[in-house]
C-alpha cells in the first residue's frame, strides 16, 4: 500500500509525546478543584485545543510540506467529527449512573487517557497490517462502510450501560459500592479496597471508547499509514475531547441529523481504503479533505435548520446520584431520550418529526 514516506527522528515523536503529557498535566491541574465547568469556560478551553491542533498542522506544512499538512487535516478532520459522537455515550453515561456534574470532568480526562492508549496500539497494529497483508484494507474498508450502514439505519436502538461486558466483568472481579463517596474512584471499607460507582462510570465510559476507538483509527489509516500522521491527527483530536463535551453537552437534541453526515464519513473512508488497493489507487488528498468539511458542514447546518426553535436540553438525569446501584440487574432510566440511540456507535436525539 504506497502512502505518504517521510523520515520522523525519534526526538521529534519523544517531543510530540511529551507536548501532549504537558497539555495533560496542564489541563488536570486547571480542574484539580472539580468545579462544574460551563460553556464559557468550556469554550475557551476548546478553542485553545483547536487552535493546538490547527497549529501542528502548520508546523507539519513548514516541515514536510503541502501533501503532509493536508493529510493531516484530513485525518484530523475526521477524527474531530467522529468524536462529536463520542459526546452522546458521554451524556448517556453521566446520565445512567448520575454523575455529579463537579465529577463529569475527573472521569473524562482519565477517559482521555485511556482513549489515547488505545488508539496508540490500534495505530500501530492497523497500520502494520495494512502495509504487510494487502486484503486487510478490504477487511478494514467493509468494516467501516458496515460501521456507517449501521450507524445510518440503527434507529430507536436502547444502550445500557450497565449491561456492558466490561462493566459488568470489573463488576464481579471488585467489590463495588453503589455510591459517590466524592471525586474517589476507590475507598477502604471494613480493611478492604472498594470501587466506587464514580470508577463504575469510568469504566463504562472506557469500554465504549473502545468501540469508537476502532472505526476512528480505522477512518484515519483510510487516509494514511502513516504511523506519525495518524496519531497526531488522533491525539490532537482527542486532547479536546473533554472540552467539547461541555461546550455540546447542552446541544444534544439539536444535533438530530449528525449521525447521516458521520455514516458517510465512516462509508467514504471504506470506499477510499477498498480503492487503494485497486487500479484507481489512493484518492487525492483535497477531494478528501473537500468531502469531509462539506459532508460535516451539510449535516450540522441540516440538523441546527431542521431543530431551530427546540430547545436544547441534555438527556435527563435519573433520580438522586447513588440511586443506580451498580447492579447490572437495573433497569435503565424510562426517559427515551436518556438511552435513544440512531446510530451503531451511541445514542443520538430523535429526528425532528
Amino acid at each position: 500500500m504506497n502512502d505518504l514516506a517521510f523520515p520522523v527522528p525519534l526526538w521529534v515523536w519523544a517531543a510530540v509525546t511529551v507536548g501532549i503529557c504537558v497539555m495533560l498535566a496542564v489541563d488536570l491541574v486547571a480542574h484539580r478543584d472539580n468545579h462544574v465547568i460551563g460553556f464559557k469556560e468550556a469554550a475557551i478551553w476548546s478553542s485553545l485545543w483547536i487552535a493546538i491542533g490547527l497549529g501542528f498542522g502548520l508546523i507539519l506544512l513548514a516541515w514536510q510540506g503541502g501533501e503532509v499538512s493536508s493529510t493531516y487535516y484530513a485525518g484530523y478532520l475526521i477524527e474531530k467529527a467522529l468524536s462529536i459522537d463520542n459526546v452522546f455515550v458521554f451524556a448517556l453515561v453521566f446520565s445512567f449512573f448520575a454523575v455529579p456534574d463537579a465529577y463529569q470532568h475527573k472521569i473524562l480526562f482519565w477517559g482521555v487517557l485511556g482513549a489515547l492508549a488505545a488508539r496508540l496500539v490500534f495505530i500501530f497494529v492497523g497500520a502494520e497490517l495494512l502495509q504487510v497483508f494487502f486484503w486487510t484494507a478490504y477487511l478494514f474498508g467493509a468494516f467501516l462502510i458496515w460501521t456507517g450502514w449501521k450507524m445510518a439505519v440503527s434507529k430507536d436502538a436502547e444502550v445500557h450501560p450497565d449491561r456492558n461486558p466490561v462493566v459488568r466483568l470489573v463488576k464481579k472481579l471488585i467489590p463495588t459500592d453503589a455510591k459517590f463517596h466524592s471525586d474517589k474512584f476507590f475507598i477502604h471499607v471494613s480493611g478492604k479496597r472498594v470501587a466506587t460507582l464514580l470508577f463504575v462510570a469510568l469504566v463504562a465510559i472506557e469500554a465504549t471508547d473502545l468501540i469508537f476507538a476502532i472505526d476512528s483509527v480505522a477512518a484515519v489509516l483510510a487516509i494514511t499509514t502513516n504511523t506519525f500522521l495518524v496519531w497526531t491527527a488522533n491525539a490532537f483530536a482527542v486532547l479536546g475531547l473533554r472540552s467539547l463535551y461541555f461546550c455540546l453537552a447542552g446541544l444534544l437534541r439539536r444535533f438530530a441529523y449528525l449521525h447521516y453526515g458521520l455514516a458517510v464519513l465512516l462509508a467514504f473512508a471504506g470506499v477510499k481504503l477498498i480503492l487503494s488497493e485497486t487500479p484507481v489507487g489512493k484518492l487525492p488528498i483535497p477531494l478528501t479533505l473537500s468531502v469531509i468539511a462539506v459532508t460535516i458542514t451539510v449535516s450540522i447546518a441540516w440538523s441546527l435548520i431542521a431543530t431551530r426553535g427546540q430547545s436544547a436540553g441534555t438527556p435527563q438525569q435519573p433520580a438522586a446520584a447513588g440511586e443506580r446501584v451498580a447492579d447490572a440487574t437495573d433497569q435503565p432510566p424510562t426517559d427515551p431520550a436518556s438511552h435513544q440511540s440512531a446510530t451503531g456507535r451511541g445514542p443520538h436525539p430523535k429526528e425532528p418529526s
